[in-house]
């Protein structure tokens, strides 16, 4: 009775074995911190304004004209019971909106006491940059939309990083009035 185990001994020996037999845990992958927005274009350029400051991308929709008003200002339009004032982001910056209706989108901002529709000539969806690639220098800009951009990411083409909420706040966003 000498080669019996005690119970302790048993323990030690299944442990034993389970290490040798246990597969091995994975390699530990380098993780990437990424930054992500609603990528859009207006004109020649690519921008993206983050996340939390877009409430949600529309096809453009029927509005109705409004007197009085600056000529960026396409209207008013009734969306699901909600009126939205609809702006044309280029023109506001003194742009053209792409004669390409189709590929028009409404990027809706709602920020403090202001609900607007913004339109672009295009929107890519979500769009992912490593951190890494960001830079708060800025390619030359006209002077009007220097405000609103807050730096750039660096993929084939420059993404302007474009704050919907700083044109909210802005005074002469603000004064549609003629």
């Amino acid at each position: 009775m000498s080669d019996a185990q005690t119970p302790f001994q048993l323990l030690c020996d299944i442990d034993q074995r389970c290490r040798v037999l246990a597969a091995g845990l994975p390699s530990q992958q380098e993780t990437v911190q990424t930054w992500s927005g609603i990528g859009f274009r207006m004109g020649g350029r690519l921008f993206v304004a983050p996340m939390g400051e877009v409430t949600e991308v529309l096809h453009e929709p029927r509005y109705t004209l409004l007197p009085g008003v600056k000529i960026w200002v396409k209207g008013v339009a009734n969306v699901r019971g909600r009126l939205l004032p609809i702006m044309d982001l280029c023109g506001f910056f003194g742009g053209e909106l792409s004669p390409l209706r189709k590929q028009r989108r409404v990027l809706v901002v709602e920020h403090q006491e202001v609900f607007s529709g913004l339109v672009v000539d295009e929107v890519f969806g979500m769009q992912h940059f490593n951190v890494d690639s960001f830079t708060e220098q800025l390619p030359p800009l006209e002077a009007s939309i220097l405000p609103f951009v807050q730096g750039q990411f660096q993929r084939e083409q420059p993404w302007l990083v474009f704050s919907p909420h700083a044109l909210a706040r802005h005074q002469g966003f603000l004064d549609i009035a003629v």
